[in-house]
């Protein structure tokens, strides 16, 4: 792999004469970002503050993105785009201060070249929905070439803070992830959860992401942030940028946010990331949390701010990265989390962190998800469900069970946490209490990412990747007895009729128990197979043929635990 093709491929700082514009020439690959950089020619007290600079890009085929750029410190404004196909790019810098000639009117061209490299993100493109649709109008990830994708992320909330030292533990984690089968690290950048404004541990190697007034940006924290994003994509990872935690909004205001979030957009909407508004949107700040009635009428303004800037995020970003909302605590079963969800391009679901109740919960989440017109046509997935480890339970075998009952019930991908990774405690410094004075938990980072669970929702989506999980269609009709919202411990089935079946038991099938598959085609011969959940491996039944009533019993798991039955239809059949 070639390294410096995920970062910068071009820093050029172009000053000169205030008055004469410079047309220069970059080259680069598709997908790739480029970077290139102007000096002001003049000083400005409040550079932030006072100047905005876009550049006005128009591609191969003559359309036109306006992507704005972003002040690196000092006298310095910076650029990054990303082409998605090959052929001559023209570009024309627009600054708020037009008489800037070292700003405004600069030209020059980007020459790409199709990519060439063995980068999963830079060969298939980022992240978008399919035009492909499930039976309910639902459509599926994919690459922008087409390539399917399946949603397995980690939740990294406080992930660019200091304590969690780059590069050695960034990285260490990140191998860690890939080699289980991750395909999106989220994280929040500036203003993580469970935190006040400011806290010192929610601070990088250079402070915080804005002065204590919220006055304007610190580009040095940012500078340190680009480096661990750009790590991740380089290790194959989709960075699901979290802009900010949803209490921040009230603090900041609306026009603040605004300029927040256009920052972010502009050092990170070149890379192939996908964005979600606010963590927990619907979160007030924890102070109101003992006044239901300053909770409500908080929860009520956020959902209605968080609107206004999903409009504004959907609006301003030119390369049309994935949006999403982290609903938080507050938000009721299936209700849109914001007062306008038309913006969203997919939903998440947090059902909570209640051991396997949560499951229960979000089975009834998903239901009234998919019957909310608001939704309609939006993929869905679990944002946040029982953390491992999280009140010393939801261990392995209940993240086994959140992901495996999501994704049988349709959900598009799955988000995983645990308990000492979300906050990144270390062995030397605990995170300790939250706002509310709760101490989640104080096992270290360090232990909590050999858990378990983590490596099995792996597996699952490493299972997944065997078939045409993108087709997956939930029949709860194809098994006897199935999950309902009073009992979420029966089993789950899903798959394509006629082609594979997959059925997931939470519990052990013996032979003093029936279950049965129903509805099998008469004209198709099955080859079975019991899946073990927790390392894949793989035990053969052999065929299947239905029985009385298109019906096939299913027989004993091998050993006394969960098991997936897959059935795929016979190669000469």
């Amino acid at each position: 792999m070639r390294f410096s093709l995920l970062f910068c491929l071009f820093l050029l700082r172009l000053g000169g004469s205030p008055t004469q514009a410079q047309e220069i020439t970059l080259t680069t690959e598709t997908n790739c970002v480029t970077e290139w950089a102007y000096e002001s020619a003049r000083a400005y007290a409040d550079p932030f503050n006072e100047v905005e600079l876009d550049v006005l890009v128009t591609g191969p085929d003559g359309r036109q993105q306006r992507v704005p750029a972003f002040w690196g410190g000092g006298s310095v404004w910076r650029l990054r785009y990303s082409a998605p196909v090959p052929g001559t790019y023209r570009f024309q810098t627009l600054c708020s201060d037009a008489k800037n000639r070292a700003l405004h009117g600069q030209r020059g061209r980007i020459e790409v070249r199709p990519y060439t490299g063995d980068n999963v993100l830079l060969r298939h493109g980022p992240l978008r929905l399919s035009a492909t649709r499930h039976a309910d109008g639902r459509p599926h990830f994919q690459h922008a070439d087409g390539t399917p994708f399946f949603w397995l992320a980690d939740s990294w909330w406080l992930g660019m803070r200091k304590a969690f030292r780059w590069p050695e533990d960034f990285q260490l984690l990140t191998a860690d992830r890939v080699a289980k089968g991750f395909s999106v690290i989220q994280f929040a950048v500036a203003f993580p959860c469970d935190i006040a404004p400011f806290d010192p541990r929610g601070a990088n190697e250079a402070g915080h992401a804005w002065d204590t007034a919220f006055a304007r940006i610190n580009p040095a924290y940012f500078d340190l942030t680009d480096q661990r994003l750009a790590w991740l994509v380089r290790a194959g990872l989709v960075p699901n940028v979290v802009g900010s935690w949803g209490y921040y909004l009230p603090f900041m205001g609306q026009e603040k946010m605004r300029k927040h979030w256009r920052y972010v957009i502009a050092r990170y909407g070149a890379y192939p990331v996908t964005w979600t508004l606010a963590g927990e949107v619907t979160l007030p700040y924890y102070s109101f949390l003992k006044n239901p009635a300053k909770r409500d009428e908080q929860t009520a303004l956020q959902r209605r701010e968080w609107s206004e800037l999903a409009r504004y995020v959907k609006t301003i970003d030119p390369f049309g990265r994935l949006l999403t909302a982290h609903p938080g605590p507050f938000a009721a079963d299936g209700q849109a989390v914001l007062d306008d969800p038309a913006p969203l391009d997919f939903v998440m679901l947090m059902p909570g962190h209640s051991d396997k109740e949560s499951i229960t919960t979000g089975q009834r989440h998903l239901r009234a998800t998919r019957q909310n017109p608001a939704y309609a046509g939006k993929p869905y997935l679990m944002g946040e469900i029982v953390f491992e480890g999280m009140h010393g339970e939801s261990r392995e075998k209940v993240q086994r069970l959140a992901f495996w009952s999501a994704v049988l019930s349709g959900a598009v991908g799955h988000c995983y946490g645990a308990d000492a990774i979300w906050q990144f405690n270390t062995r030397a410094a605990p995170f300790g209490a939250s706002p509310t004075g709760v101490v989640w938990g104080n096992a270290p980072w360090e232990e909590a990412y050999q858990w378990p669970g983590a490596g099995q929702v792996g597996v699952g989506r490493k299972i997944l990747q065997t078939l045409d999980f993108w087709r997956l269609e939930p029949h709860p009709e194809w098994v006897s007895p199935s999950a309902t919202e009073q009992d979420a411990l029966l089993p789950y089935a899903a798959g394509v009729p006629g082609e594979w079946r997959l059925v997931y038991f939470p519990k052990n099938v013996p032979e003093w128990k029936e279950f049965w598959l129903r509805n099998l085609e008469p004209s198709v011969q099955y080859e079975a197979v019991f899946i073990d959940p927790t390392t894949g491996q793989r035990y053969p039944l052999g065929e299947v043929r239905a029985e009385v009533d298109s019906r096939w019993r299913v027989p004993s798991g091998p050993v006394l635990q969960d098991w997936l039955l897959l059935l795929r239809r016979s190669p000469d059949r």
